[in-house]
């Protein structure tokens, strides 16, 4: 593999460096339109533009810390002027030229030191900063320039796990860790395709890897889902986390007093814990603050959390149902008892889920009026509207095909339907990763039914056009991935981080 040599890349980042919980501080510069050239070559045109530098970045340690305005994120060292002008060296000095396969031999003009291993990491979530932390640590050589085009780094860290769950978050700490090296970049507000293109970008690094995630939602396909009223649930939790693309959510939260919650993983838990949380008790997380407005003037009073299959098969964890179960003054509906026969053995992990379900909650349905439910054996057929807003949601029973108590049964439809009053709803049915603009053009194909990059287990992206993927034949050299658009939108940050480990240390 040829080393090439390169030093740092700037990038365009925020004028206002107040906390990033607060919306309203939000304000980026408009991306330019410029040639390759000048797009890396940012110094030359804003030199007095802060951007978002490795060395400047910090977590936000401590719920006070979101409460001081000028001490959040993006903060400037004392001592350390944070302007583009500071990375003089750019992507101009660098020449490509074909070989005779058509693949690109680099070489820099720069003058630079020798033998470093460059590597581009494309995402900045769990998966990326991993990979980051296991290269850093193992290969000595390496620098990793990691580009994300939000201003602020760590991805559904930052923005997708709930407030009332700081626990969660703590590895922002070894993230922090990362961002310290002198051999790590972080290059943000930058979008690659759009901003820099792959193709120009590809000759300058001795290997690339793709870990940016899932960045759309599944939808249902049935009529009705675009009311007003419906909502995903991943532009819900990027509104109250304070993700800047949702900033201007609005939900409606006072239509009415019952709501539906369409899947039944850890995200649909998470969305009916917000709805029924008491505000003071959010009020105490880092929960964006319009979130808690909202939130306070809110109608709703029970929330009814619908899926396909039985409660073998759901997907939440045992830690998401016990925290609903014990939110103050919030009632859980009985299930159907049938779904556990008393002779049935189960695996450890859905016993657990099944005594925590049979027991209840603290709060009974006579003392309260809020409340929440698990529906099974129900799919959703078609949304129902008056005066242009949701009113009902249709559902098909369903029945299991095979043996109920199998985590894998699958289920066929009934003739039977069943409403279900709403004037709230969210589809919580899985992310989807996309294909980045001109992926295709650097050799790397996109499995868009599976929504990843086709790889084999090592995380080493596999094409078609190359060979069977066995051995070295039929990968793409120097092409990795890792996260959720290597493996699709499952797991948590643990199993997140062993998947990077994987990709990072296939050839150790």
């Amino acid at each position: 593999m040829a080393r090439v040599k390169d030093r740092r890349i700037s990038a365009v980042g925020v004028r206002d460096l107040s906390h990033p919980k607060s919306l309203g501080t939000w304000q980026l510069r408009q991306r330019p339109t410029l040639s390759l050239r000048k797009k890396m070559n940012i110094a030359r045109h804003i030199r007095q533009t802060p951007f978002v530098c490795t060395r400047c970045t910090r977590s936000i340690a401590s719920v006070s810390a979101l409460k001081r305005r000028g001490h959040g994120f993006n903060r400037v060292l004392p001592g350390h002027t944070s302007i583009p002008s500071q990375y003089p060296m750019t992507l101009r000095n660098r020449t490509a030229s074909p070989t005779s396969n058509g693949a690109f031999k680099t070489y820099s003009t720069a003058t630079t030191s020798r033998g470093r291993l460059r590597i581009a990491i494309i995402g900045s979530g769990p998966a990326g900063f991993y990979v980051a932390h296991r290269l850093i640590n193992k290969v000595q050589d390496a620098v990793i320039d990691m580009y994300e085009q939000l201003p602020v780094p760590y991805g559904l860290v930052r923005f997708g796990v709930a407030p009332d769950h700081p626990e969660v978050k703590n590895c922002q700490d070894t993230f922090e860790e990362v961002a310290q090296s002198p051999r790590f970049n972080y290059i943000g507000n930058v979008r690659v395709g759009p901003d820099v293109e792959l193709t120009q970008m590809r000759p300058h690094y001795d290997a690339m890897l793709f870990s940016y995630g899932a960045s759309e939602d599944r939808k249902l396909g049935i009529p009705g889902e675009d009311l007003p009223g419906v909502y995903s649930a991943r532009e819900f939790v990027g509104w109250y986390n304070g993700l800047p693309e949702f900033q201007g959510l609005e939900p409606n939260l006072t239509a009415g007093e019952q709501a539906v919650v369409i899947g039944q993983g850890n995200v649909a838990l998470d969305v009916a814990r917000i709805l029924l949380s008491p505000v003071d008790k959010l009020a105490r997380t880092d929960i964006a603050e319009q979130a808690i407005q909202t939130l306070s003037e809110s109608k709703v009073r029970s929330v009814r959390i619908v899926g396909r299959r039985g409660p073998l098969q759901v997907a939440f964890t045992a830690k998401e149902a016990r925290e609903l179960m014990h939110i103050p003054s919030v009632a859980f509906e009985p299930i159907d008892r049938s779904f556990y026969p008393r002779d049935m053995k189960l695996p450890r992990v859905q016993k657990r889920i099944g005594d925590i379900l049979l027991k209840g909650s603290d709060a009974t349905l006579q003392e309260t009026p809020r409340s929440w439910a698990l529906e099974f054996l129900k799919a959703p057929k078609v949304m129902h509207s008056t005066s242009n807003h949701l009113s009902s949601i249709a559902f098909t029973k369903q029945q299991f095909a095979i043996d109920p108590m199998d985590p894998a049964a699958r289920v066929i439809p009934t003739d039977e339907e069943a409403m279900m009053d709403a004037s709230l709803a969210f589809r919580s049915v899985g992310y989807k990763s996309t294909a980045l603009p001109g992926l295709s053009d650097i050799g790397v194909p996109f499995d868009n039914k599976m929504g990843i990059i086709p790889n084999d287990i090592y995380g080493r992206i596999i094409s078609p056009s190359l060979g069977p993927g066995e051995l070295t034949a039929g990968h793409v050299p120097g092409l990795y991935c890792a996260g959720w658009v290597k493996r699709g939108p499952t797991g948590v940050i643990a199993s997140t981080m062993q998947d990077a480990f994987t990709s990072a240390d296939w050839d150790q």
